[in-house]
């Protein structure tokens, strides 16, 4: 049912408008979605290890459900990687999920499996409501209904709230992409330092004592042999031996130089806040903003696991109700480990209040409909 009035029409697919294009934007970080997912999750430790903390959180969250066989299908692998742990990465990283209901002869779903969100595009019809999706691998486009011939949801599209599409959703890899850059580029600073011992390595000084100066090919010469036999970290702390009228002269970075070091820290913060992640949890030194990893790590499950999985688990209940009778989904908060003490502290209060009947006291607690888990 078409809730929000009509869509501006849109002829045939169009990916989504913040992964067009592959140049540089403010600065030069990338602005494509690959290379913005190279930068990051393949070679950032922060990044990628924001991402896994939520994504495994939300996989390997106890989960309760209306039916065992909805449980079972939303707990299967999909592709040999969890479905609820996919998922979540990829609504983290590109800001879309597209989940494809696989059938058999009789129609009966038998397996949830995630599309690579880069590879779809949607195809909306005159009113710009989706009917179809691409996916795209290499030259070949397969293309999937978006619904089956009884009406049903062939292909569960999951998505972040992006303010400027209709159709794709906006992930963090856009707002963590210059944090990103700048960890990247001081990363390689400091192997730049070590592999040239640290500091820079001096500076070669002629004093003729007459004034004259190096001939071009005594420089290239000099040049040469410096690079050759004692540049790089092979070559740290070897000795050297100067020709008359040459002398070494050490030089060291300032303070004002080793400001990078804070910076990188300051853009690794930045990298965990676009994720939702403390930074604790990330292993940065210095973070005092919560008192103990107990508390980071419950502040984590609330304000960033909890929400995603109950995007995710809402999304599919609803796209595999054709199948399942009232079908809901939703993580068991009893059997989370890090909200141990707020649920014992919810409980206890809920037992003591004794106005309430025991229907209200089970609805406070979540126990209002029955589970299977």
């Amino acid at each position: 049912m078409k809730w929000f009035g009509r869509k501006a029409g849109r002829e045939g697919s169009r990916p989504a408008l913040s992964r067009a294009g592959s140049g540089m934007a403010f600065g030069e970080w990338p602005r494509s979605y690959e290379a913005q997912l190279r930068d990051a999750y393949l070679a950032n430790p922060v990044a990628q290890r924001a991402v896994k903390l939520l994504s495994e959180g939300a996989g390997g969250a106890p989960l309760s459900a209306s039916d065992p066989a909805l449980l079972a299908l939303v707990t299967a692998r999909s592709g040999g990687q969890g479905l609820i742990e996919t998922v979540a990465a990829q609504l983290l990283l590109h800001g879309n999920a597209y989940v494809q209901l696989l059938c058999d002869s009789e129609g009966a779903v038998t397996e949830l499996y995630a599309l690579r969100p880069e590879r779809v595009s949607v195809e909306p019809d005159a009113n710009g409501w989706p009917v179809a999706y691409r996916y795209r691998v290499g030259e070949h486009v397969t293309r999937l209904a978006a619904e089956d011939a009884g009406g049903r949801p062939a292909v569960v599209h999951l998505k972040a709230f992006n303010p400027v599409d209709d159709h794709y959703g906006l992930g963090c890899l856009g707002a963590a992409a210059g944090a990103v850059a700048i960890h990247n580029s001081a990363t390689r600073w400091n192997k730049a330092l070590l592999d040239n011992a640290a500091r820079p390595s001096g500076a070669l000084v002629f004093d003729s004592g007459d004034g004259s100066a190096l001939s071009p090919d005594q420089f290239a010469r000099v040049k040469s042999e410096m690079e050759a036999g004692f540049a790089g970290a092979a070559n740290a702390g070897r000795p050297m031996l100067l020709e008359g009228g040459l002398k070494w002269q050490a030089m060291s970075l300032t303070p004002a130089d080793m400001d990078f070091v804070g910076l990188k820290a300051a853009a690794a913060r930045e990298i965990a806040l676009a994720f939702g992640v403390p930074a604790m949890l990330i292993g940065l030194p210095g973070d005092n903003s919560y008192a103990n990893y107990r508390e980071a790590n419950r502040a984590l499950w609330r304000l960033a696991i909890l929400p995603l999985a109950e995007t995710i688990l809402t999304g599919l209940a609803q796209g595999l109700a054709g199948w399942f009778s009232e079908a809901w989904l939703r993580v068991d908060l009893d059997r989370v480990t890090a909200l141990a003490e707020d649920r014992e502290r919810l409980w206890r209060q809920v037992s003591a209040a004794d106005f309430l009947s025991d229907a209200e006291k089970r609805a406070m607690v979540g126990l209002s409909q029955a589970r299977v888990s």
